[in-house]
């Protein structure tokens, strides 16, 4: 793995200006934060600075004003959720660079914090514009990012400014690149996949990133349906995309190429309507499927089976639920699997990582997401990664 630099690398940052990049595109209700899961994994990187005596001005986006400053987008609504859990005073800056910083800053004693507005106000933040990346920077001594969801984006606060200040990873940068590179990087063997959601189309590059990569590839979700299909079974009334099951073919070939086993459901669970506990609810072997029915979860039969797949296995990773797994009983696969793969990573035998809005809702869910390595709040980052591309934020941080 590439090296970056961490907080362990900076010398004494008293009386320093950090300009720290965090993810504060907190959801909002009436006004006020309703999750502060993102103001909590910044929180050790913000309170270390400020213990080490840095003055901490915080760089985030939130919503996207395109350029305008728009009240309802401001980040003086985020300030209550930030003192509120980082136990500390925080002041608001109406602007990102010039006097009016300047000045803040002459105010803030050693140790404080404060938080600039959202960066997105400025035309000049998602162009990278280098006048504005140079305004930023004329206030800070040096740039902490602490924002892996905001990494795939080359904006003047997530990459522009790396390249102007000495650069460093906060905690939360760290934590998840250390477990990315134990995922994918240089994992140990046998590595697993579980690759769940929708569509096909969504996640076509990370299918085809991941089937040279791993050792087991198991598929789930509708986009498992779009695989079946193309293997000839027919899939009746079920969400499915027919126009790529040519392409779902050719993932498929590769694997084999490649030594990759791709592990699909033999049995599913079906049902004549999307309704919780339908009437019509059964499972069966996918060539059973009738055409007024649609494949909803994975069967019990294949849980089974791909739990003894995950224990051959060392390292796993896992984007996407199983099934329909927002309604019951269409959560079965989704929480049966999670809590298998929990149980491997308690006992020590497996190294889990997982990442994407729908795998964080679906893990909490199955009440595991606390026994798993490592789960990344990050959406598209997280995704991108898994596509094997580049993330512009965290190659700006590699020395």
């Amino acid at each position: 793995m590439t090296t970056f630099k961490t907080l362990d690398d900076l010398g004494d940052v008293a009386g320093k200006v950090a300009l720290v990049r965090v993810d504060l595109n907190l959801p909002m209700q009436d006004g006020a934060v309703t999750d502060d899961t993102r103001v909590r994994a910044a929180a050790p990187t913000i309170l270390e600075l400020a213990s080490k005596g840095a003055k901490v001005l915080l760089l985030a986006h939130f919503g996207r004003p395109k350029g305008e400053r728009v009240s309802t987008q401001s980040l003086s609504m985020v300030v209550d959720c930030l003192q509120s859990v980082l136990g500390h005073e925080v002041m608001f800056v109406p602007e990102i660079a010039g006097p009016v910083v300047a000045q803040s800053i002459g105010i803030l004693g050693n140790g404080g914090i404060a938080v600039l507005e959202n960066t997105r106000f400025w035309k000049g933040e998602e162009k990278n514009d280098p006048e504005l990346v140079q305004a930023i920077a004329a206030n800070g001594d040096f740039y902490v990012n602490d924002a892996f969801s905001a990494a795939h984006r080359a904006h003047a606060s997530t990459e522009g400014l790396a390249h102007v200040l000495p650069a460093y990873a906060g905690r939360s940068m760290q934590a998840e690149l250390e477990a990315l590179e134990k995922a994918l990087g240089k994992p140990v063997k046998p590595v697993a996949a579980v690759v769940g959601g929708a569509k096909v189309s969504s996640k076509l590059d990370v299918l085809k990133h991941l089937v040279n990569l791993v050792d087991h590839l198991i598929i789930g979700g509708g986009m498992a349906n779009t695989f079946l299909a193309a293997r000839g079974v027919d899939v009746g009334k079920s969400l499915c995309e027919h126009d790529l099951t040519g392409t779902a073919e050719t993932i498929l070939d590769t694997a084999d190429a490649s030594g990759c086993t791709v592990h699909l459901p033999y049995d599913v669970v079906v049902s004549k309507e999307f309704a919780a506990n339908p009437p019509s609810l059964r499972a069966c072997n996918v060539h059973e499927v009738a055409a007024d029915e649609m494949i909803l979860d994975v069967g019990p039969q294949a849980v089974e089976a791909l739990g003894d797949v995950l224990k051959t296995c060392r390292t796993l990773v896992w984007n996407g639920p199983m099934g329909a797994f927002e309604m019951v009983p269409f959560d079965a696969a989704t929480v049966g699997l999670a809590r298998i793969a929990a149980a491997l990573t308690k006992e020590g035998s497996l190294v889990s990582v997982a990442g994407g809005g729908d795998t964080v809702a679906a893990l909490n869910h199955a009440g595991v997401a606390e026994d798993f390595s490592y789960i990344s709040t990050a959406g598209g980052a997280f995704l991108e990664w898994m596509e094997g591309k580049e993330l512009p934020g965290v190659v700006a941080l590699q020395r």
